[in-house]
Formats: structure tokens, sequence, C-alpha cells
């Protein structure tokens, strides 16, 4: 597979966050509710033949916009993550990235651009979400 690099990028293609908040496993046994967070936990690491997962559009953006948009962070982690997506053409965004990543987008949400103020403020509140509930996580994929 070629590597993606921001030349391939292009700037015609658009940008998906998506949240995975339930799975379900396609399964002849029942597993006990004590063990169900630890296997969905596993399976999320990993999927496997018999995993489902339901995922929720949160955010859509145009690839030219998200660019900018992470531009505008100050150098550091939370703009290194999500750099990432136009390098490698998708993230995940999980708990250990909740802060750094709030933390860097809290003055977006002030921003002259309006979209930089709206999808910081989205991603500021899913990341709240994600804290409030660990097992939540975002996929953020780029498409033509």
């Amino acid at each position: 597979m070629p590597e993606q690099t921001p030349d391939h990028a292009g700037t015609d293609g658009k940008v998906i966050f998506w949240s995975l908040r339930q799975k379900f496993v396609d399964s002849d046994t029942d597993v006990p509710e004590e063990a169900q967070q630890v296997m969905y936990y596993s399976l999320a690491i990993g999927h496997h033949v018999g995993m489902i997962d339901c995922l929720n559009t949160e955010l859509i953006c145009p690839l030219s916009g998200y660019q900018s948009w992470v531009n505008a962070l100050p150098e550091g982690e939370a703009r290194r993550k999500l750099q990432g997506l136009i390098t490698f053409g998708e993230i995940n965004i999980d708990s250990t990235h909740t802060n750094m990543l709030a933390l860097a987008l809290d003055p977006l949400t002030k921003d002259k651009n309006p979209d930089f103020r709206e999808w910081s403020a989205t991603l500021i509140r899913l990341l709240g979400e994600i804290e409030r509930e660990p097992a939540i996580y975002l996929i953020v994929k780029r498409r033509p």
C-alpha cells in the first residue's frame, strides 16, 4: 500500500468524525454483564469475526478546512495527533487524548472563523462524552 502524504491528500475530500458508542457481538453465547466492558475494550483494540461496530456520524468538514483548522492549533501533541489524519488517512481519538485535545482546541472556540468555532466546540463536546464514558471513541477518516 503506498504511503499517504499531504501531497496525495488533495483538497476536494472531506473529513468525517464517527463515534463508536455501542457494539454488539454476533455470538451464540451470552457474555456475563461483569465481563462485557473487558470484552468490548479488547475488541476495540483489534476487530474479530462477529464484531459489529455501530458508528454515529458526529462531524463532517471539508478536507481543506480541516487542514486549516489543524494549522491554527499551536505546535505540539494535539496538532500532531490531528495532523495524523492527513498523513495516514485515519486516526482514532480515545480517552488518552481528551485532555490534550480539549486544551488545544479551547482557544479556537473563540476564533474569528465560524467553522473553527463550531468544529472545536463539537469536538470538545465529544471529548467530554469520552471522559464520562471511556468506552466511547472517535474514528476520523479522510474521504474523497
